[in-house]
């Protein structure tokens, strides 16, 4: 089975040319200043992240006037708009703009609603070579004003050099509190744009992939261990969204490499 793509990056929708998983879907919108997108969600839940530029929201009765601020996604963190099911939605672009589109299925009947760059919170992850940085965009913690059914994102952005999602993990099976079983997908960027990252993918069945990452490439994870490594000199960004039973977030990390884990607090107390 195939679990990584590269987007086209036309004008409009672009979405993966093929999809493993059974939950979640993703589109990278593009817009010209004063074009416009129209859909309907349907029986899905929609966030849609502003990864550059800026763009006004209809939802339903609800408007969001010039949404977003960022350049790109290495400038800043993010603004976005959570569309709920049944909804019809407009988007106008006032400038450039580039927009992700997450979604999963959903039953959660809630109003629209911004989550303004000051709603999300910076967590750094890891230490020494595998030391990462990432934005809690819509998740559970410390965020009871965002409701959702099932969508948990965030970004990731992983330095020149080093590892991310490190050591790898898994969330494949309902077994709380040790492990919650989520979809997820990574869209992934790169800076400067020409370089490069690999993403390593194997599962318990024997299936294993190292997948290079290119700017506007995605990996899509309906099971398995997974972990990311950018090329030195380059920095990796990568959009996380999850899709699962529920919204707690458990994972098992790989029992061979899981020691490393370990190891954090001692690096840090070093300074690293």
């Amino acid at each position: 089975m195939k679990y990584h793509a590269h987007l086209t990056s036309n004008n409009g929708l672009n979405m993966p040319s093929t999809n493993p998983c059974k939950l979640l879907e993703f589109g990278l919108l593009k817009l010209e200043a004063g074009e416009t997108y129209s859909a309907e969600s349907g029986e899905r839940e929609v966030l849609a992240v502003l990864l550059g530029g800026r763009a006004s929201f209809e939802v339903g009765k609800k408007r969001f006037e010039k949404v977003g601020g960022r350049p790109n996604v290495f400038s800043g963190k993010p603004h976005s708009v959570y569309i709920p099911v049944k909804s019809k939605f407009t988007i106008a672009a006032d400038t450039r703009v580039e927009i992700a589109l997450a979604s999963a299925p959903s039953d959660l009947e809630v109003e629209p609603y911004m989550i303004e760059p000051s709603k999300v919170t910076t967590i750094v992850a890891g230490a020494a070579n595998f030391k990462r940085t990432l934005y809690q965009i819509l998740t559970l913690a410390g965020q009871p004003d965002l409701p959702a059914r099932r969508l948990i994102v965030g970004e990731t952005f992983t330095p020149s050099g080093n590892w991310s999602t490190y050591p790898p993990h898994k969330h494949q099976v309902d077994d709380l509190p040790r492990e919650a079983y989520h979809e997820e997908m990574y869209y992934f960027r790169v800076n400067p744009s020409d370089g490069f990252g690999i993403c390593h993918y194997y599962n318990e069945e024997g299936e294993e992939e190292n997948f290079t990452i290119r700017d506007n490439s995605i990996h899509m994870l309906p099971r398995g261990y997974h972990t990311v490594v950018s090329a030195p000199g380059y920095t990796t960004y990568y959009l996380w969204f999850l899709a699962g039973n529920q919204r707690v977030q458990a994972v098992v990390d790989d029992p061979q490499v899981g020691w490393v884990t370990k190891t954090v607090a001692m690096l840090k107390e070093l300074g690293h």
